[in-house]
């Protein structure tokens, strides 16, 4: 047996074809065609390497702990499959893989490669002295960031520049060499049987760097003077100003897609659909001015952040040019993977296997919970979304790790200063974690009451409703998972919910 994973970052799914999409992504609609389209997939924790985390262990991340590496007590979907005899490769330009808060995830597959350049990766170096309006072409939205932000961002695109100056055509794009790479291992192994090989990118993630042939799809070629690196920030700009930010997304989205058709026509050419599964999906979507908001982190988790896309082909059932309406997430897929090359599933995965659901819409999840770590929280039921906000930022928040590192920094010696051992969770295989006060939650949310949306009604959640016995009912369920997820009990006070 043979599995494919191709995984995108930041993949908005409203403009795909089988969601109604209208921009021309050929790939896409063709892919749909092949596969189970799930309608109602949504992210868990939020952003990248918590999203990854869960890809691995199979249970919800934001409860205990932001951004990190895998732990020593988690299991890991992809070593699992390792030490079962399959073998597993990673072929990605995703640089949070090399950063102190992403680490310990590459080693854990049989082999791995990473291509590198993308965003503010520290790849290239340059010592020469330089100002923030040196990168005013690329980037906008500097002049409202504040303090360590503001700084943390004009160094990034500096960086980026850096990198961009290394590609000089559509080949030497990241993006590409990581599909070269997995291509490779697939022409080497195609004859082969027992392998899991996982393609992911970084794109279409800010900032949107397109090769040309691209961008002319929407601009003139002398149209360079619109930047590609939207800020975390309100939306400011002018509809116009918008548009055409949005289109340079779109260049990326159809650079995605002919990616995606290079793997595509190999599973044709080798009749791979017959014994190969195959997986696409994202960590979660972005705001290009939805909302009034670019980015992610601050705001509220609207649809077009945490509502994904989400394709499956087993071959087992060979359930193609359908949808499925089961309410599914990102910790689904290890267990999905598991069962498909016959390895037990650890009793710590709380996601479970779609196997079921891609072959006769069985039901996965009643409810879905969503946000960041420390920040609100968001749970559906796939038709009405409860946003919960968090009841006083002042009450305590911890990080529970055996491995103490941020995004790309390790912990200070301040943050370790507070650091005190708590008993082992539920998860942690008996062993005690250190419990730290961060010295920032990482994205803190600008929601302050709660919102509750019927999105059967209102999908774009644009007019939020008062219904008491569904808020009831949602935020009932929200502190039935938190119970179930042995969360620490100081964010029962932080969300006010019942223990």
């Amino acid at each position: 047996m043979k599995a494919i994973m191709i995984m995108y970052d930041s993949l908005c799914r409203d403009l795909l074809p089988c969601y109604g999409g209208k921009i021309e992504l050929p790939n896409f609609k063709r892919l749909a065609e092949k596969t189970a389209v799930f309608d109602n997939c949504y992210v868990c924790s939020l952003p990248c390497m918590p999203a990854r985390r869960e890809l691995h262990t199979g249970r919800p991340n934001l409860l205990h702990r932001s951004w990190g590496p895998i732990e020593p007590f988690d299991d890991s979907m992809p070593e699992l499959l390792s030490q079962a005899g399959i073998h597993t490769h990673l072929a990605t330009d995703h640089f949070h893989y090399t950063q102190d808060g992403g680490a310990t995830y590459h080693e854990r597959y049989s082999s791995w490669e990473v291509f590198r350049g993308q965003e503010n990766d520290k790849w290239k170096g340059s010592a020469e002295k330089h100002g923030p309006e040196e990168f005013a072409p690329v980037i906008f939205g500097v002049d409202r960031l504040q303090g360590t932000i503001r700084g943390m961002r004009q160094r990034a695109g500096w960086q980026n520049l850096i990198n961009r100056a290394q590609v000089s055509g559509e080949a030497d794009y990241p993006q590409t060499r990581t599909f070269d790479a997995g291509l490779q291992f697939l022409e080497e192994n195609v004859q082969r049987d027992g392998w899991f090989l996982q393609i992911e990118t970084f794109d279409p993630h800010e900032p949107f760097d397109v090769p040309d042939s691209f961008n002319r799809n929407w601009f003139d070629p002398d149209a360079q003077s619109i930047p590609d690196w939207p800020p975390y920030s309100v939306a400011t700009e002018s509809p116009a100003f918008i548009q055409d930010v949005r289109k340079r997304y779109y260049g990326l989205m159809q650079f995605c897609d002919k990616s995606l058709g290079r793997v595509l026509d190999f599973m044709d050419r080798h009749d791979l659909w017959k014994d190969t599964m195959l997986i696409v999906n994202t960590d979660h979507g972005f705001f290009n001015g939805e909302h009034a908001w670019w980015g992610k982190g601050p705001m509220p988790d609207y649809q077009e952040l945490v509502h994904t896309p989400f394709f499956l082909w087993d071959p087992r059932c060979g359930a193609a040019g359908v949808h499925r309406i089961g309410l599914i997430q990102t910790i689904d897929i290890a267990p999905t993977l598991l069962d498909y090359f016959g390895v037990e599933i650890p009793k710590d995965m709380t996601g479970r296997s779609l196997a079921e659901a891609a072959a006769s819409d069985a039901p996965v999840h009643e409810y879905a919970v969503m946000g960041y770590f420390g920040s609100a929280l968001s749970i559906t039921d796939g038709r009405y979304k409860l946003m919960r906000a968090v009841r006083d930022t002042g009450l305590p928040i911890y990080e529970y790790t055996q491995m103490p590192t941020h995004m790309n920094r390790r912990f200070t010696v301040e943050e370790m200063r507070t650091m005190a051992l708590a008993r082992p969770f539920a998860f942690t295989k008996d062993t005690p974690v250190m419990r730290i006060v961060p010295d920032r939650v990482m994205f803190e949310s600008k929601l302050k009451e709660d919102m509750l949306f019927d999105l059967a009604q209102d999908p774009r959640e644009e007019h939020p409703i008062v219904d008491d016995a569904v808020s009831l009912r949602l935020t009932e369920a929200l502190a039935d998972i938190f119970r179930q997820l042995d969360a620490p009990e100081e964010l029962y006070a932080r969300y006010s919910l019942t223990r």
